[in-house]
Parts: structure tokens; sequence; C-alpha cells
């Protein structure tokens, strides 16, 4: 802007205040201060400013939803079947997955529902009713539970409404605990492996 120009804008200003205040609001609207933090190549701004949100390491099951409640079908109120479960998003470097199911309600301490590993690291799923058997032909291998028996065992609280936790690990290695191994003896085996950790939680209470 010229010097003339400049002075004639004073000038302008000095006799009418109201006309350039409006002027300089109107312009503060037509360039906002914030959208040079939002221009290309900022795409995790642009996420955040439209309320998306990145998804990690999940777990979840299509019969019930996390803090829902576990249908009698998979308990010892009906079939006692596995219910099924589904995992998106392991971190990289995953080499196998193992699970753990369990009960922190029971009057007696933790019960231990369901123990796996070796699950492959192509896989993002169980299904339902997985078969009670030591090896399963994914190559999977499944512990003992505190129902002591190898496979899984659904929810029977013996009263009031108990949380269920399936808790599914991302490791960075295969990893080689003893048959028909405990929760205890798959956590021994896990240690220094565990990537990451999706966890689903489940509640249920038996009818009378």
């Amino acid at each position: 802007m010229s010097m003339r120009a400049t002075v004639a804008l004073l000038t302008m200003c000095a006799a009418l205040p109201l006309f350039c205040a409006k002027a300089d609001i109107e312009e503060k609207k037509e360039k906002p201060r914030d959208l040079p933090e939002l221009q290309a190549g900022t795409p995790t701004l642009i996420k955040i400013a439209k309320g998306e949100k990145a998804m990690g390491f999940t777990l979840k099951s299509s019969v019930f939803g996390h803090e829902g409640m576990i249908p009698s079908k998979y308990t010892c109120d009906a079939e006692d079947v596995s219910p099924p479960l589904s995992w998106e998003n392991p971190p990289e470097g995953t080499k196998s997955f193992s699970l753990i199911s369990d009960d922190p309600d029971a009057p007696v301490g933790t019960w231990v529902h369901w123990v796996v590993w070796g699950i492959p690291p192509d896989a993002r799923s169980l299904p339902e009713g997985v078969i009670p058997d030591e090896a399963l032909e994914s190559g999977a291998r499944q512990g003992k539970t505190d129902f002591g028996r190898v496979g899984y065992g659904g929810p029977c609280p013996p009263s009031g409404t108990h949380r269920y936790f399936f808790k599914l690990y991302a490791l960075d290695s295969e990893i080689a605990p003893p048959a028909r191994a405990t929760k205890k003896e798959l956590l021994e085996a896990m240690k220094g492996h565990v990537l990451e950790e999706a966890v689903l939680m489940g509640k249920y209470k038996r009818k009378r």
C-alpha cells in the first residue's frame, strides 16, 4: 500500500471509526486464524477437527457388547459353548495370540473359564463353539480351566451378577507353555512377549 493510500485510510478511520471496526471484523470472519493448521499435509489434525478417532487393537463379540449381558446359550444354564469372538488392528510384529477368560467376582477368587494360546498371527476370530480339545486344527492349543478340564467353561455364578473378562494378548513370538497349561503357566510363558492386550467384558446373572 502506498503512503498516500495509507494516509487516506487513516483519515477515513478517524472520521468513521465504526466503519473500520466493522471492516476488521468481516476480514477476521473471512480469514479464520486456525485454517493454516488444517491445510493439506496435516491429516491427523483434520481427523481430530471432524471428531474422528483412530481405532486400536480391539476385541468384540457378535452376541454381546462390551459390558453387556452374555446370552444364556454360552453359560452353564444352556449349551455352555464358547461365544464367537473377533478382533482387529493387532500391533505390528504380532507372531501369535493368546486368550484368557476369567471371572474376578467368584467367591473363591478369580475363576478361570478359558485358556488358549498359539492362535496364528493371521487369525482374526474364534468361532462359536470351539471344541474342547487340547489341540485345534488352526494350531492353537487349549489349557485347563478351574473347572478341571480343557476348553471353554461358561459363566455359572452361584449368586448375583458376575463380570467375565475375555483378554486377548498379541505376542511378539510363539510360546510353548506346558501341555494343558493353566492360566498361571500361560502368563509365565508370556512374560516379556506381550505387545498389546484387548479386553471384552460381559456380564451374567442366573435366573432362579
